[in-house]
Formats: structure tokens, C-alpha cells, sequence
């Protein structure tokens, strides 16, 4: 049966350094760009029926070393919105809300997890349909995937919290039994 690929686009300087980066652009580093070439040889001779992409640069970016034909830049893929958050690391936000959790709360002036959990299943209803015709890859951010990856295997938005993502890697997801599994999660290349 055909498969989802998820790919985290390479590191930013911000990712390295645990800042929300959701609409400001960020070119990849030195390592990034190697990661999403080592992204692409571990997809060599890969087809795929969709390439969709986050209109993000770093993703787009990261595709285009990768050697992936992006078919569809949508902002369904588009990272969290982390509204006042954006640009902040975790102790920053610590410091003023200590019990603050993306995956409950949600972000002042972005995003809460219901709505990006409707981006996502919207998404995800799109995809699946193309799945017919054979894998599709998804290239994004580690939140936006996150959910994803929760979303398909039935759990709410928050369940992306138990499943961590770092940048450069690969996840599938795909089925067992005709039920929705995650296949494989975080790989590095």
C-alpha cells in the first residue's frame, strides 16, 4: 500500500537554537542544506505521486535539495502559527507562563491545537484520496508535522506532543490491517 512520507525540512538557525519559527522566513544553515541533501539520497529513485509543501522558504529549500519535484505548496503545511510566541525560545515563555504547553494551550495571537488540528485533517482527507495512486511526500516544520502524525493515527492534536521530530528526518505513515499506523518516526539520513 502506498505511504505518506513526512520530511522535516534542515536546520535553521533558529531551530538550532529552540526558537518558534513559524511565518518568519529562515534560510537552512550549513547543516541543513547537507541534511537535505542526505534527505535526498536516501529518497533516490523514490517516486511519488504528490509532493506537497509548506510555503515556507525552508521547506521549499529543503525539497529542491532533496531533489523533490514540489507538485503543491499549500499552507495546510504551514507551521504552527505561534502568534506573540513567534521568534521566543521554551525558557523565554517559561518565564512568564511556567505551565504554558503548546499542544493544550495553544499560542496568544496564533494558533490553538483545534485549529491546527482542522488544518491538518483537511489536509490529510486531500491525501489520503491521492494515496490511490501511489506515496505522496509532505515537506514541513516539526510542529506541523507533529500534528500530522497524530492526526493520522487518530490521536487529538496534543498527541503530537509525545512524538518528537528533529530536523532532517524522515517519518512514514501508512496502513496495518486497514488501520492508520505510523510506519517509521524521526528517522535521520
Amino acid at each position: 500500500m502506498a505511504e505518506i512520507l513526512l520530511v522535516r525540512h534542515g536546520q535553521t538557525e533558529w531551530s538550532a537554537a529552540g526558537r518558534h519559527t513559524s511565518v518568519t522566513e529562515q534560510p537552512l544553515t550549513a547543516a541543513g542544506e547537507r541534511q537535505a541533501r542526505a534527505l535526498g539520497e536516501r529518497l533516490a529513485g523514490r517516486a511519488f505521486t504528490a509532493v506537497l509543501s509548506s510555503p515556507r522558504h525552508r521547506a521549499r529549500r529543503t525539497a529542491e535539495l532533496a531533489g523533490l519535484a514540489v507538485t503543491e505548496v499549500t499552507d495546510d503545511l504551514a507551521e504552527w502559527n505561534y502568534g506573540r510566541y513567534e521568534g521566543s525560545t521554551i525558557a523565554q515563555i517559561y518565564r512568564d507562563r511556567p505551565e504554558w504547553n503548546l499542544w493544550t494551550d495553544g499560542c496568544p495571537g496564533g494558533e490553538s491545537p483545534d485549529q491546527i488540528g482542522a488544518r491538518i485533517d483537511r489536509l490529510l482527507d486531500r491525501v489520503d484520496a491521492l494515496l490511490e495512486r501511489g506515496d505522496v511526500a509532505l515537506i514541513a516544520h516539526g510542529h506541523s508535522l507533529r500534528v500530522t502524525g497524530a492526526r493520522w493515527i487518530g490521536l487529538s492534536p496534543a498527541g503530537g506532543g509525545l512524538l518528537r521530530l528533529d530536523t532532517g528526518t524522515l517519518s512514514r505513515l501508512g496502513y496495518e490491517h486497514r488501520r492508520r499506523v505510523l510506519l517509521s518516526w524521526n528517522s535521520p539520513c
